[in-house]
């Protein structure tokens, strides 16, 4: 037996049983290093890259000391972002899917806080949540931790970066002080050391280097010298055709402008940035995800935290402000062992900050010429699937099955051309082959769900 099984640790065999059925064999560096000392109580501080495995390590930490009878509020995970606290939320129930009777919810911004506080007054045993919208429960005392046993920062250093300094210290202020406390962090500043002194016992300090992306991502930095970053944006795109690709950009201006000009020139694209709604960032990112949409023009907001498994491509269109931001957008690539490519624009102005960041590189590179427009004509690649929406999701009692039976029991659609389901509380999101989008559509709006009939449409 590995030192790295999950068998090896003080798991219950429910616990282990889900892990064998969710293919989770071997601990990554991050659980190896951390899980027995969070599950023998102790307070644990977890330095480790994105991708690391870090959140399947505290969840299971957490659900190893639940009390599935008392509804007191018993553990509390705080991150930065809506969109990393609904994958937190998320992973917390798969891993507890052998436990039954276990309520997580998730308490963000961008949704009712009249749903979410209905919701409270059934009791819950896992809260997920970002600190603003933690804090107004609190503050209107709809969330009670006077019971809490564990107290999760995930993504600490973003939560500081983020101005929640104020709200993490009256959130911490009402748990006990007996609780344990877990905190996660990609980097270390001196902003965290100085928090963990006043909120943690005798932690255990875990540091999971961060894997070399130069192992299996290609860098490319091009020197522009005259041209626009936006034709050479363009040339790129044809001439590699990634099957998908994020952009980034430093400001929600440049972002705008990229997405317009890529859009009128024929491009699968989509623009993510903070101006967004709630909503259209999730149906941005969930059309992305489900190859809808093969190009993402996007701010640092999708740097971090963001559940984009397989990517081909990260075009940095202007350098990023510091090193780890642009560590965090080139390791949006290259994930879980595959390849990827991640290409830099470069001016005369941006000598300085590279200059920095060659510093941290392990072989210093040399940044290369742009080079000549191909004479082929290349055309903007297409995706291949649509997104169709669903007026109804788990509250409705849907389930991924029940969308697949109703579009393929018929021979006019074939379950290859079925594509990435999502089945959320109020909605569903079936992507489709786009040369069957409109008849799945139809098939959906005059067939029943469930024994009810639900509206359906293209996004």
């Amino acid at each position: 037996m590995s030192a790295t099984d999950f068998s090896t640790l003080s798991l219950s065999s429910e616990q282990l049983d889900t892990l064998k059925t969710l293919n989770y064999e071997q601990m990554t560096p991050v659980q190896a290093q951390s899980l027995p000392a969070m599950l023998a109580g102790q307070d644990v501080i977890a330095q480790a890259q994105t991708g690391s495995g870090k959140t399947a390590a505290f969840a299971l930490a957490l659900l190893a000391k639940l009390d599935v009878t008392s509804f007191d509020i018993q553990s509390l995970v705080l991150c930065p972002t809506r969109e990393l606290a609904e994958q937190v939320a998320e992973e917390i129930r798969r891993l507890a899917r052998s436990q039954p009777n276990i309520k997580v919810l998730t308490l963000c911004g961008g949704a009712p806080a009249k749903v979410q506080t209905l919701s409270l007054q059934h009791g819950a045993h896992i809260i997920v949540g970002t600190p603003g919208r933690v804090l107004d429960h609190l503050t209107n005392q709809r969330v009670d931790f006077s019971n809490l046993q564990t107290l999760v920062l995930d993504e600490a250093d973003r939560m500081l970066d983020m101005g929640f300094q104020d709200e993490l210290d009256k959130i911490i202020e009402a748990t006990p002080e007996t609780r344990q406390t877990l905190l996660f962090s990609a980097t270390f500043p001196a902003q965290i050391a100085s928090m963990t002194k006043a909120l943690m016992k005798e932690p255990e300090h875990v540091v999971v280097e961060e894997t070399s992306i130069e192992a299996h991502i290609e860098q490319v930095f091009y020197q522009l010298n005259g041209g626009s970053r936006e034709d050479a944006v363009i040339q790129l795109l044809l001439e590699r055709q990634p099957k998908n690709a994020i952009l980034f950009c430093n400001t929600k201006r440049e972002t705008h402008a990229l997405f317009t000009m890529l859009n009128n020139y024929g491009f699968s694209v989509q623009a993510l940035h903070g101006d967004l709604e709630q909503k259209d960032r999730e149906q941005t990112l969930l059309q992305f995800n489900n190859q809808s949409v093969r190009i993402l023009v996007a701010t640092d907001v999708a740097a971090r935290g963001l559940d984009i498994k397989a990517l081909d491509m990260v075009i940095n269109v202007s350098l990023a402000h510091d090193t780890d931001t642009h560590v965090h957008r080139v390791g949006r690539t290259g994930r879980a062992g595959e390849s990827g490519v991640a290409i830099t624009l470069l001016t005369p102005a941006d000598d300085y900050k590279f200059a920095l960041l060659q510093d941290t590189m392990q072989t210093p590179v040399e940044p290369q010429k742009l080079p000549e427009a191909s004479s082929e004509d290349h055309v903007p690649l297409q995706s291949e699937m649509s997104t169709i929406q669903i007026m109804g999701g788990k509250k409705d009692k849907l389930r991924p099955g029940d969308i697949v039976g109703a579009l393929t029991k018929s021979d006019a659609i074939d379950f290859d051309s079925v594509g990435k389901i999502t089945v959320q509380a109020r909605a569903s999101y079936v992507a489709i082959k786009k040369d069957k989008a409109k008849q799945a559509v139809s098939l959906l709006m005059n067939d029943k769900l469930k024994g009810r009939r639900f509206k359906a449409r293209l996004l």
